[in-house]
């Protein structure tokens, strides 16, 4: 009785998941995948051109502001961002469309929690620990959507405790913190501080307008030619969060839904 109780391993639920993930989605994890596979060849260092590393940023390097979620230090590394990252991404881009996801994750998601990161280390610290891995993203993504649920559930209790709904990115990354100790909690705090204001919706005016895409998708035929992108008229519930509806059956599903690493210190982004 109890063994039929436990959640069943289905390889072919699996199987179809994946195939229906999002375009962006699919080649960010490609990207992570194939930059972890270079870097365990011996023709190019790949940590050492994409991580963050405070004191290698010059006008000839910006790259990095973009490039360090995608670089990773091991296998487990990549394994377990890519784990993490990959529910949190999907749905993120069927709310908001691919091109806007694509603005915003090659934009101010990545930039904005790099730009903090290097004012603490660099600047208020006078460090120089170089910071990698896709786990910025997820604690962006887990940041903003612990603020839309605290909008609707403003705390969750553990016994006689009510805790804040809000804080449990950080939370989250002090465990990690505790059981990984080589991850970076500066760089995690930074995505965390840059989720907060998107799910304020703070970072709006960052996205472009919906009647630019529109132009692109018809221009290009974006939706015609690539498999699996996700125009602006096909997002699940809008831009930045649950659109009002009429329908009473889908406003209420609506609120359902929301239930590094060389030269100083080698720290990695995530476990």
């Amino acid at each position: 009785m109890v063994s039929a109780a436990l959640p069943q391993f289905n390889p072919a639920r699996i199987r179809s998941y994946l195939l229906r993930l999002p375009i962006f989605t699919r080649v960010a994890l490609f990207a992570i995948i194939a930059l972890w596979f270079l870097s365990i060849l011996p023709l190019w260092d790949v940590q050492q051109w994409g991580a963050l590393i405070p004191n290698e940023i010059h006008l000839s390097t910006m790259h990095r502001l973009n490039t360090y979620p995608l670089v990773h230090l091991n296998f487990f590394h990549v394994l377990f961002n890519a784990l993490a990252l990959t529910p949190l991404l999907e749905r993120f881009e069927a709310e908001h469309g691919t091109l806007v996801t694509l603005a915003m994750f090659l934009g101010p998601l990545s930039t904005f929690p790099a730009g903090l990161y290097l004012l603490i280390e660099r600047v208020i610290l006078r460090g120089n620990n170089a910071v990698e891995g896709a786990s910025v993203w997820v604690f962006v993504l887990l940041a903003a959507e612990a603020i839309k649920t605290y909008k609707t559930n403003p705390h969750f209790s553990i016994g006689p405790y009510k805790i804040p709904t809000w804080s449990t990115p950080l939370i989250l990354t002090l465990v990690i913190n505790f059981l990984v100790p080589s991850s970076s909690f500066l760089g995690h705090i930074c995505a965390i501080a840059v989720g907060y204001l998107f799910g304020f919706g703070y970072l709006k005016v960052f996205a472009p307008p919906e009647k630019a895409l529109r132009w692109i998708e018809g221009k290009l035929d974006l939706l015609g030619r690539l498999p699996h992108y996700v125009s602006v008229d096909q997002k699940t519930y809008g831009r930045y969060g649950v659109l009002p509806s009429s329908t009473p059956t889908l406003a209420g599903a609506a609120d359902g839904q929301v239930p590094m690493t060389y030269q100083g210190s080698t720290q990695r982004l995530g476990p």
